[in-house]
């Protein structure tokens, strides 16, 4: 690209830090790479907006000073990036009909709009993600799919829809800053800044690695809460659909709806993941050989455990071992 790209961070107050720091580290990373192997091209400018210029206080207590208020960016911006926050913070930014204005108004001029964890909210509350597919922070996903018109990827680090790019919770913001970097200036660049901050280029899997039983937790004192408690305890190797319709003591077919309704997803899928989440676990704390580790947790083999980790997380057992 020609000439330096800007960068607005529309933020506010509450909003989580590293949402905000995380991609401009990345951005500035870009900028002193830059400085060192292509001093004449240009890079990125980074300008900070809240609701008025000055400090303004993040949700870990740390304060930012912003350059200006949202309505007062004296230029164009190439890239809008919303940062999330926890849910009081967030709720008040929702209720911001000054930022969520701006957005709506500047949204469609700039050439990408960026969403960091649960900016996406902010994003699909200004109408900004209809028809777009987009993703947010595991925790966040069924708030997210509550918006009409946005096609919600549950387990994506980031998304990139059009001009339009969200991402998962706080560190994945980092990931989706730097394949902008990747898409500004080249896989070559991206690299380089890639190994500066010690990161992947490209982090394997989704966020399912980092998700596993939530829904297990999540439904605690459900109809179902006892076999999931008891799921959790046993491997369940070749339980069935109708073992364990038996024992929530529910005819098949009516176990297999409760079960959708109470976790979102069929009892099988939720076994598969059960049983990822003990051979993740196995595999970064143990040196247990990969056959051993699958029949400890609950697999019928290494290569049943190999096809559930490459659906599931994009990668195989042992790829994930060797980087975790």
């Amino acid at each position: 690209m020609n000439g330096t790209i800007i960068i607005a961070v529309a933020a506010y107050e509450g909003a989580e830090l590293l949402d905000v720091t995380g991609p401009i580290e990345v951005f500035n990373m870009l900028n002193r790479c830059l400085a060192e192997s292509e001093p004449q091209r240009p890079g990125y400018r980074i300008v900070i907006l809240a609701e008025k210029a000055g400090p303004f206080c993040t949700c870990p207590g740390v304060r930012i000073v912003a350059d200006h208020a949202w309505e007062d960016l004296p230029e164009q911006a190439d890239t809008i990036l919303v940062p999330g926050s926890p849910d009081d913070a967030l709720e008040r930014a929702m209720k911001e009909q000054r930022l969520l204005s701006w957005l709506a108004a500047q949204g469609p001029h700039a050439r990408r709009l960026v969403s960091v964890c649960t900016g996406s909210l902010l994003l699909a509350e200004g109408g900004l993600l209809k028809g777009k597919r987009a993703t947010t922070h595991w925790l966040d996903l069924d708030r997210l799919r509550n918006y009409p018109g946005v096609h919600v990827e549950n387990d994506a680090i980031y998304t990139r829809d059009g001009k339009v790019a969200t991402s998962a919770g706080v560190t994945a913001g980092m990931d989706l800053a730097l394949a902008l970097v990747e898409e500004d200036f080249g896989r070559k660049t991206a690299l380089a800044v890639a190994r500066r901050l010690v990161m992947f280029l490209k982090r394997p899997g989704g966020q399912a690695q980092f998700s596993t039983q939530l829904r297990a937790q999540m439904v605690e004192g459900g109809q179902l809460a006892p076999l999931l408690a008891w799921l959790r305890e046993n491997p369940c190797d070749k339980a069935t659909v109708e073992d364990l319709a038996q024992r929530a003591a529910m005819s098949p077919r009516n176990f297999a709806r409760v079960f959708l309704r109470e976790t979102g997803k069929t009892p099988a899928k939720y076994l598969d993941q059960l049983r990822l989440e003990r051979s993740v676990a196995l595999l970064e704390e143990t040196t247990l050989p990969l056959e051993r580790v699958a029949r400890e947790s609950g697999f019928t083999c290494a290569e049943q455990m190999r096809r559930v980790f490459v659906r599931e997380m994009g990668v195989t057992p042992l790829a994930y071992r060797t980087r975790f």
